[in-house]
């Protein structure tokens, strides 16, 4: 299966937000480079953030649903 990033996060809270919103709309999600941001100051800065990645034929319907306003 080949992932898409939809989108990079410098914090483990704010791609654990987008990997909930995401999940909840039935998207298979996969959060890259977490563990090791935890671990090692300034890593997910280093390798270009915190990466949330979808399956390559999501990933399109995956940016829309982020990239529209959310009802808080």
């Amino acid at each position: 299966m080949s992932l898409t990033t939809v989108y990079r996060a410098l914090n483990p809270a704010e791609a654990q937000l987008v990997r909930s919103r995401l999940e909840a709309e039935g998207f298979t999600v996969f959060v890259q480079h977490e563990l090791s941001s935890l671990s090692f100051e300034g890593y997910a800065q280093g390798v270009g953030g915190i990466l949330v990645q979808v399956p390559a034929a999501e990933a399109g319907e995956a940016r829309e649903l982020l990239a529209a306003p959310s009802l808080e």
